[in-house]
This record gives structure tokens, sequence and C-alpha cells, in this order.
């Protein structure tokens, strides 16, 4: 039987092989791109100029000002289609094709990479490790097995990936291999304060006021346990706030050491219903955000839908209630 070491190391091989190979290759990653989603993305591409590949990246949407300032970002195209001649496709972070938002990928040399549960393995090669923190910590695998030299920007990407797909090191699927990867990124030349600074210390006066009006609004259900936080319009409007300041808003209830759960409802008017979902410890809710047709991480999850918010609201609430009541110590 294939041990997962030798069956990750012989992905690996394939993916290494394809990058020698080839010339030109195409990046990208969801729509409405994170930080591990820019981070990976930049990382790759700063390993693949080094072996002086051709490398474009293209999103459908455009990199939030949170990480704007942080190199390459610049070199991002935006765009709704795949468009231009590459050898080979390179999709993170994505369960199937259309979660990138972009026309014509259909078709191309495909690699994909990805830390989710539920990837539907479209890729003619096929990396999905639910084991790692982030998937920016698989491309710093790749890159060491590549032999590329972990650079000041390269390290800066991955770190950047890693701290916010972590939520700050507060998720799930963190081990010794998580920090032994952030020992060598500081190595490198990664200033782990600057960087937190950055992403958390640099919010705007509308992002402050939103903060305030989204927990005003906020509703505790199930003794408490349960955070249900909404936005819509007229919020943002009020505050001032925009779509970029949203990053990492539904992560604040789950401060209050009572709260075990947070379901985010975003409500805009032309666009599906967007709900995120956070946890703590084995509160599973991206087993609920896959009955939804969603998914994501065991403490991080989300959904859209198409049905109205009251009634998303209704079951969704008596769903997070059911695995609260199922994993409470009484139980």
């Amino acid at each position: 039987m294939m041990t997962p070491n030798k069956r990750k190391n012989d992905t690996l091989a394939s993916i290494c092989a394809v990058i020698e190979n080839q010339e030109r290759f195409l990046l990208t990653s969801h729509a409405r791109p994170d930080g591990d989603a820019i981070g990976s993305q930049l990382a790759m591409a700063f390993a693949l100029k080094q072996l002086n590949k051709q490398v474009r990246i293209i999103n459908c949407d455009p990199t939030p000002d949170l990480y704007r300032t942080f190199p390459g970002v610049q070199d991002i195209e935006i765009s709704a289609t795949a468009k231009g001649n590459f050898d080979a496709l390179v999709v993170m972070e994505c369960s199937n094709l259309s979660r990138p938002g972009l026309q014509e990928l259909q078709g191309n040399y495909t690699i994909n990479i990805d830390h989710h549960l539920g990837n539907e393995n479209y890729g003619d090669i096929n990396w999905i490790d639910e084991t790692a923190a982030a998937c920016g910590e698989m491309v710093f695998d790749l890159i060491r097995f590549l032999g590329i030299t972990i650079t000041h920007d390269i390290a800066t990407h991955l770190y950047l990936a890693t701290l916010t797909d972590t939520g700050s090191f507060h998720y799930g699927n963190i081990t010794a291999r998580t920090f032994e990867m952030c020992r060598q990124l500081v190595e490198a030349g990664v200033n782990p304060s600057s960087i937190a600074r950055k992403i958390f210390d640099s919010g705007t006066r509308g992002r402050l006021k939103l903060v305030g009006a989204i927990l005003n609004k906020m509703d505790l259900e199930a003794s408490d346990r349960l955070a249900v936080i909404y936005l819509n319009d007229e919020i943002m409007n009020d505050t001032g706030g925009s779509e970029d300041d949203l990053e990492g808003l539904v992560n604040i209830p789950l401060s209050a050491e009572v709260v075990q759960a947070v379901a985010f409802f975003k409500d805009f008017k032309g666009q599906p219903l967007r709900v995120s979902l956070r946890s703590k410890g084995d509160i599973d809710v991206r087993a609920i955000a896959v009955t939804y047709g969603g998914g994501g991480h065991a403490n991080a999850a989300g959904f859209t839908s198409d049905v109205p918010i009251e009634a998303v609201r209704k079951t969704l609430i008596s769903k997070i209630t059911a695995t609260l009541d199922n994993n409470s110590p009484d139980s």
C-alpha cells in the first residue's frame, strides 16, 4: 500500500516535471480572493520566475485593499476570461473549475492544488492535502521540492497565506509542520509583527464603523453559544464600509468565551445570499455548509444561496444549534 508520504512525493514529482518541461504558466484562485489565495499565487509566481518561466496571474475579482501593498500584487490581472496562451494552468484553493469565476478554463492542462475537503479532482494532476493549514503551506512544500531559494518576497507571501488562513493561528490543522515552515520564513527575512500589523491594524474608518454596526445588530442564539451577524446595503452605506473591510469580521464574536459558532449573513441586492460560518473546537460548520452546497474547513466554511434570508436563517440556526447540542459536554 502506498503511504501518504510516498503519494505526496510522487505528486510533487509529477508537478515538478510539468514545471521543468513547460514554459508558460497561468495561475488563478477563487473569486473574492483572500490572503491565502493572494499569498499562494504570488509565492508560486515568484518561484516560477526564479526558474525563468513566463507567469501570469488572472483573477476575476480585485485584490482586497488590505493586501495591495504586498510585493507583486500590481502584476495580478483582473479579467472574466483566462485569455492568452499558456502551457499549464495552476488552480489553487478551488474545489472545482467554477470557483475561480473565469471563462475558458476548461480544456487546459491543469494542476489542481487545494487543502479543502470535497475537492472534485478536476485536474490532470490533483494535489489535495487536507492536513495542510493553508494552501500556502503546500506551496512552500512544492517550492522546497523544486529546490528554489526562499527569497524575502516568497517568504512574505507564504507567511501572509498562512497567517490569514489560520485566523492568526486560531484554526485547526496547525501542526509542527506549520511552525517549522514559519521558522524558515523568518530566517528568510519575514518580520511576523510587521505583517500582522499590516493585516490586522491597518483598517479603515469605514471598517471600524462597520464593526460597531454589525455587533450592534448581532443576535445571540442557542443559549448565547451562536452569534448571528448581518450585513446589507443599508449598513454598508450608513457606515461607509466596503467589501474590502469585511476581512476577518466574522471571527470577532468568537472572542467571547461563551460563543462557539458564528453565522455571518451578507445580503446585498442583486446578489446571491452569502453566508460565512466560523466555530471553535470540535464544532464542524463545514458539514453544515455542505448541506447548502458549500464547503470549507471544520472551523471555517461558507455557502451561497438564492433562498430568502429569513428561510435560510431559520434552518441554519436549527442545524447549528443541533450541532452545538450534540457537542455539549452534557450530551
